[in-house]
């Protein structure tokens, strides 16, 4: 059988069913005070998400809100956070509660070089073996 998720010892039933202001009470520090001052941007995401899921559950909901905190009427649904260039597609997962949608969508890719140039020197084109 498999462990049921736990967040503060709450199933995800239960936080579903908590008011936002509950659930404000049980997270750490830095997340409830950014949440308790609930910018503008993050006001406008939550009243968006909230129209978004009475109307329909396909499509995914595009935002820039890079740093709204993952709340439990979120849990199931598909969001694009902005990259810079793109969105990246995300499924929120009951583990996400409490951490910010940014964390899930990098914005920087791992550089991968191919080998030297045109113009490389010779000590450039060799080899090291370890």
């Amino acid at each position: 059988m498999a462990k049921k998720f736990t967040y503060r010892g709450m199933e995800v039933e239960e936080l579903q069913k908590m008011p936002l202001d509950e659930f404000i009470k049980i997270i750490p520090a830095k997340t409830r005070r950014s949440m308790k001052r609930m910018g503008h941007k993050m006001k406008t995401f939550i009243e968006k998400m909230r129209s978004h899921k009475k109307k329909n559950k396909q499509k995914p909901l595009r935002t820039q809100c890079r740093e709204m905190v993952v709340i439990p009427e979120m849990i199931g649904m598909r969001v694009q956070v902005h990259i810079g260039n793109a969105y990246a597609d995300i499924i929120i997962m009951p583990e996400m509660l409490g951490h910010r949608l940014g964390e899930y969508a990098i914005t920087c890719k791992s550089v991968r070089h191919s080998g030297p140039g045109i113009g490389a020197t010779r000590g450039s084109k060799a080899v090291e073996l370890k």
